[in-house]
């Protein structure tokens, strides 16, 4: 009776990774080939296969945590049952009428769902982050672009206009257009910052779950600078575009250059994220973590 009641748990995660996988298998994999054929092909959302990939290696890691939780659980079936019902629902409309957004949804609230029917609440709860840092490898809907790039290409024009002024350098700003020296400059919507928002967020969201810090309101002021964080980095990249084309030329601007301002970019934003959490470690210290092992 022990060793039956032993294996129970066992079964029931087992169960629990093969309806998982199967579910996938069967109902995404098509979505997943399609992407990567279109929307992964582009820059702005070739970061996707990276999400995937960090999502199943902490799924991965918490394995133990996951059977764990399984023998401390019961299966919730009827909120379980209703999740994947929906995630049904959203998956057969997203995949009929080709929306690529309710789709990838549906995959998180079904996995969801699977989880609460097989096994309960606290093992959804050790999966939350690989389930939710899915969100990352969605692709930003045209009409949100649309309504925020114009004002983010204002915006860092009109920062950038100002502050290379302020340096002594001869620029002129009108509207999205950059005059320096006998060069002019269009800021295009790539350099709104808005498409390596997303890429940069899911690296600060991924920085600050490893670190794990203790202390809530250091989390939480972590997570609020993300943003302009990367908002701070992708001006830094403008203007160092800008000043590449005033003292090399256009073609120098446009080149590999180009490039490489924007992997300054990313070093910037990281390197700003670091010696926030730095600084939040100093001023808000929180209770030491356990040692590895101690109870």
């Amino acid at each position: 009776m022990e060793t039956a009641s032993r294996l129970a748990p066992a079964n029931r995660t087992l169960t629990t990774f093969v309806l998982l996988l199967a579910g996938f298998l069967a109902m995404y994999l098509p979505t997943y080939f399609e992407m990567a054929k279109t929307v992964w092909t582009s820059d702005d959302e070739a970061h996707g296969p990276l999400i995937v990939l960090v999502c199943l290696y902490f799924a991965w890691t918490k394995r133990k945590a996951f059977a764990q939780a399984a023998g401390q659980d019961r299966p919730r079936v009827v909120p379980g049952a209703l999740l994947f019902v929906f995630a049904l629902l959203l998956f057969v409309v997203g995949t009929t009428q080709d929306i690529l957004l309710m789709t990838l949804l549906s995959q998180i609230l079904l996995f969801a769902g699977l989880i609460l029917i097989t096994v309960g609440l606290r093992a959804l709860t050790v999966m939350a982050f690989p389930l939710l840092f899915l969100t990352f490898m969605f692709p930003i809907p045209p009409s949100i672009l649309d309504l925020l790039t114009q004002p983010l290409k204002g915006g860092v024009s009109w920062a950038t206009d100002v502050i290379l002024y302020r340096l002594g350098y001869p620029i002129a700003r009108q509207g999205v257009i950059l005059a320096i020296g006998q060069y002019q400059l269009l800021v295009a919507d790539a350099c709104s910052g808005l498409r390596s928002l997303v890429s940069l967020s899911a690296l600060g969201v991924l920085f600050i779950y490893i670190t794990a810090r203790p202390s809530r309101l250091h989390n939480l002021l972590m997570l609020a600078s993300i943003v302009p964080l990367a908002l701070l980095a992708n001006l830094v990249r403008v203007i160092a575009l800008v000043l590449i084309t005033f003292y090399l030329g256009d073609e120098a601007g446009q080149g590999y250059l180009h490039g490489t301002a924007g992997m300054v970019m990313f070093m910037v934003a990281m390197l700003g994220l670091i010696g926030w959490d730095s600084l939040l470690a100093r001023v808000l210290p929180g209770r030491p973590r356990p040692a590895a092992g101690s109870a």
